[in-house]
């Protein structure tokens, strides 16, 4: 069963609660999405350890019920 993109969200937000999140359903399949996240928690990471928070906020879920996540993370606009 696909995942939803609140259940995304919400996921990401639990796990870095200062997050802007923005997440698009790329085919409307529920299984291929993008996802934007900047937090202030990415300072100092680099992109890949970024990138490793947001899986890591996914607990398991890429590769499996997530099938795709196009990622962009970054800091928050000041």
């Amino acid at each position: 069963m696909p995942m939803d993109a609140r259940e995304i969200e919400a996921m990401i937000r639990q796990a870095l609660p200062d997050a802007q999140v923005e997440i698009k359903d790329l085919a409307g399949d529920g299984d291929h999405y993008a996802a934007t996240v900047l937090s202030a928690a990415f300072k100092g990471k680099t992109r890949v350890a970024q990138h490793q928070m947001v899986y890591g906020a996914l607990q398991g879920r890429m590769g499996g019920v997530l099938h795709a996540l196009a990622l962009t993370t970054g800091l928050p606009q000041d």
